[in-house]
């Protein structure tokens, strides 16, 4: 186990304190970090957005209910991957769960195993994702320290165009164009077009 997954935490929300009990006694003996909430309010004030998760959470609930939470999580651009279980699931409930990116939707009983499964399946893509954005805002940063031409020369570098060819488009000299490749390697921190076409891909530039 890595020390992302170990340092994860599974936050359960549910109004039932004996579905709240069965459950934090369940994960925890899987070896899950959890905390468990019996309101959406209370969850909202201590979640702890440094550390990786997943969400397990009741559908209905009172004063604001697991759809709702949902949408408020969304508001605050809050991106924990969210599992939904309930008693009494409707249709509606779970296709709107589903298109709020909701990455299950479990009809109580159901198999504690499969539960598990998509716990652990949950922190991964928490994990994944945290992976991510932490490799974009680095990369952003890096584009930020050049210059708007070469940030011209960089699009036309990933756009397949020569050296040759981009000192044609730009009317500059070839030798310009080398120091403004050499400059923009330098500060990418890229060691080949290969790094640069990475580098593109993750900030959308292709």
């Amino acid at each position: 186990m890595s020390y992302e997954q170990s340092n994860a935490i599974v936050y359960l929300v549910d109004d039932e304190f004996a579905i709240r009990d069965a459950l934090t006694l369940l994960i925890e003996t899987a070896g899950f970090n959890i905390q468990s909430f019996e309101s959406a309010h209370e969850f909202l004030d201590r979640y702890d957005h440094s550390r990786p998760g997943c969400l397990l959470l009741d559908v209905r609930m009172p004063s604001m209910s697991g759809l709702e939470l949902q949408e408020e999580l969304s508001k605050r651009d809050i991106n924990i991957p969210i599992i939904f279980i309930s008693g009494h699931a409707e249709v509606a409930d779970s296709a709107k769960a589903f298109r709020a990116g909701a990455i299950d939707f479990l009809e109580k009983p159901f198999e504690n195993s499969v539960l598990l499964e998509r716990l652990e399946e949950g922190i991964s893509k928490d994990i994944y994702a945290r992976t991510e954005r932490a490799v974009r805002s680095d990369i952003q940063h890096r584009l930020a320290q050049l210059t708007p031409r070469e940030m011209e020369v960089l699009q036309l570098i990933i756009s397949s165009h020569s050296n040759k060819e981009s000192a044609k488009i730009l009317k500059v000299s070839n030798r310009t164009v080398d120091a403004h490749r050499a400059r923009i390697m330098e500060k990418l921190q890229a060691e080949s077009l290969a790094d640069l076409m990475k580098i593109a891909m993750h900030c959308d530039l292709l």
